[in-house]
C-alpha cells in the first residue's frame, strides 16, 4: 500500500475510534523504540515470560525475539494485561532446527550487535555498556540459563551489578533493571533511538486496526471501495 493511501486508511478508521484513543497511539508510538531489541531463549514460565513483555511494552521496546528450542513461550494474559498486542512478536520454533542460530544471524544481518545478560568472565557492567550500536538484549532460561550456542555467537555480555550474596536477580526482573538502564541513557544522548516516519506511520495504523472493533474488516471494505 503506498503512503497516500495509507494516510487516507488512517483518516478513515479514526472515525471509528475516540479522540482520545487516537492521541494515546500517537504519544505511544512516538516513544517506541527498534534501536533495542529484546531476546529470550526457552523461556518455560508463563510468569516470566509474560512479565518480560511488559516491561518491553513499558520502557518502549518494540521488538520481541522468542527462540523455542526446548520450550514453549507462553505469557499469560493476567500478567501481560494485553501489552503483548502492541508489540512485535518474532518467534523461532521451527523442528529439526537450531533457532537460536536462526534469531541470532537475523538480528546481525539487521545490524545488532547480540549482548547476553549473564554474568561471565568477559563481562561488561551494565552501566559501562555501550549504546553506540543497536543492540539485542539476550536472556535465558530460568534454570539452565544461555545456552552454549548462544555464548559461542554473542558479540558480549553483560551484568548487573550487584550489592549482595546473590549472584544475580530472576530474568523477569534482571530485563526490567537493563531496559530502565539503556532506555533512560539513551533517551538522555543525541542518539537517533526513535523509529522512522514509515515504521511509525505503520504501527500506528496497526495499533489503530487493534483499537476497534473489526479493524480488518474495515480495512477490507475500504480498500475494496
Amino acid at each position: 500500500m503506498d503512503r497516500l493511501k495509507q494516510a487516507e486508511l488512517v483518516n478513515y478508521l479514526r472515525d471509528f475510534a475516540t479522540e482520545s484513543r487516537w492521541e494515546k497511539i500517537t504519544e505511544v508510538a512516538e516513544q517506541r523504540t527498534r534501536y533495542i531489541t529484546v531476546v529470550v531463549e526457552d523461556i518455560y514460565q508463563s510468569h516470566n515470560a509474560s512479565a518480560v513483555l511488559r516491561s518491553c511494552d513499558g520502557f518502549g521496546v518494540q521488538d520481541v525475539h522468542i527462540i523455542e528450542n526446548k520450550n514453549e513461550f507462553d505469557a499469560s494474559s493476567q500478567v501481560t494485561i494485553g501489552a503483548d498486542q502492541w508489540l512485535t512478536l518474532h518467534r523461532y520454533k521451527k523442528t529439526g532446527v537450531d533457532n537460536t542460530e536462526a534469531c541470532f544471524k537475523r538480528l546481525k544481518k539487521q545490524g545488532y550487535k547480540l549482548i547476553i545478560t549473564t554474568p561471565h568472565e568477559d563481562d561488561t557492567n551494565l552501566n559501562d555498556l555501550p549504546i553506540t550500536d543497536k543492540t539485542a538484549l539476550v536472556f535465558g532460561s530460568e534454570i539452565d540459563g544461555i545456552s552454549n550456542r548462544a555464548k559461542e555467537l554473542a558479540d558480549g555480555f553483560v551484568k548487573i551489578p550487584m550489592a549482595g550474596f546473590s549472584e544475580s536477580f530472576n530474568i523477569s526482573v534482571s530485563a526490567a533493571v537493563c531496559l530502565y538502564n539503556i532506555t533512560r541513557r539513551l533517551k538522555e544522548s543525541d542518539i537517533g533511538w526513535k523509529l522512522t516516519e514509515v515504521e511509525l506511520d505503520d504501527l500506528k495504523l496497526q495499533w489503530l486496526k487493534k483499537s476497534i472493533k473489526a479493524g480488518d474488516q474495515l480495512e477490507q471494505a475500504f480498500l475494496n471501495q
